[in-house]
């Protein structure tokens, strides 16, 4: 497909993107071609943010000190934005109530009957499961790089950023309506076809995009977004510069500015040596 658009390298200070469908390639790794360009970009005075619903030691874990120039001051939007981070130090999180935690537990623990998921509490120490079987885990780990299975997940004590539910057919169709009961007190978003994120109200990747460009002084006209679900379509409404990946979600096309190749075509990658290469 042909290149969309892109802003001039000068009027740029911030590059937000989502990981999973959108930076990751087809396998879920972060592509070759993005290292020589964080030097670029670094050089440039411009600041990438991962932004995910993955767990932050896992987003860090894929951008190593060796390989990302200004590691030492990088901000990751952990968890959809419950959990903020620069340079290893918290700038916010957002805690469930136990009893919320509960009531979601309780929930998914029905589907069991007629489900293959199960729940994974993600804690700011760890992750949780109570389901150890091989299969569960090779699908949960990905995502998750701390954790911990336990015998109950109604006994964990951690501070709890979101309870994530992994459903093997559709996410859509099993336990967001199985959730739907709790959205008065809580947030059901689906934020891929196998996975649901249940969090407080109010809090999501846009809200964290917002706050970190106040801290930062820097407004729309000066970010770009990247995004392929409906997780991120908070974020494009923070971004003049707003990206959907080719194949996203249909409301992520819909909201966003412009259109970007695939991430199996590593389209973030193009984007933004396209932005580099005309400075």
């Amino acid at each position: 497909m042909t290149l969309p658009p892109v802003p001039h390298l000068d009027d740029v200070r911030l590059v937000v993107t989502d990981m999973d469908g959108t930076l990751l390639d087809a396998d879920g790794h972060v592509p070759d071609g993005l290292w020589p360009l964080l030097a670029r970009l670094h050089e440039a005075g411009v600041l990438l943010v991962p932004a995910s619903g993955r767990q932050h030691a896992t987003i860090t874990a894929a951008f190593p000190a060796d390989r990302t120039p200004g590691h030492e001051d990088l901000v990751v939007i952990a968890e959809n934005g419950t959990y903020v981070t620069r340079g290893g130090t918290t700038i916010a999180t957002d805690a469930v109530e136990p009893a919320s935690v509960a009531a979601i537990v309780h929930a998914v623990r029905g589907l069991r009957a007629t489900r293959d998921g199960g729940a994974v509490v993600a804690g700011l120490r760890s992750a949780y499961v109570e389901r150890s079987d091989a299969e569960f885990l090779d699908r949960v780990g990905p995502y998750y790089t701390d954790l911990t299975v336990v015998d109950d997940l109604l006994a964990v004590d951690d501070q709890v950023l979101k309870v994530a539910v992994y459903d093997h057919l559709d996410s859509a169709t099993g336990p967001y309506p199985a959730l739907e009961h709790l959205r008065d007190d809580l947030q059901v978003v689906v934020s891929s076809p196998h996975w649901v994120d249940v969090m407080n109200h109010g809090v999501n990747k846009g809200v964290a995009l917002r706050r970190l460009q106040s801290a930062l002084g820097i407004d729309a006209a000066q970010t770009m977004v990247f995004g392929d679900y409906l997780n991120d379509l908070e974020m494009m409404s923070a971004a003049t510069w707003s990206y959907a990946m080719a194949g996203a979600h249909p409301e992520v096309l819909a909201h966003a500015a412009h259109t970007a190749p695939s991430n199996a075509d590593h389209g973030v990658v193009q984007v933004l040596r396209a932005m580099l290469d005309a400075a």
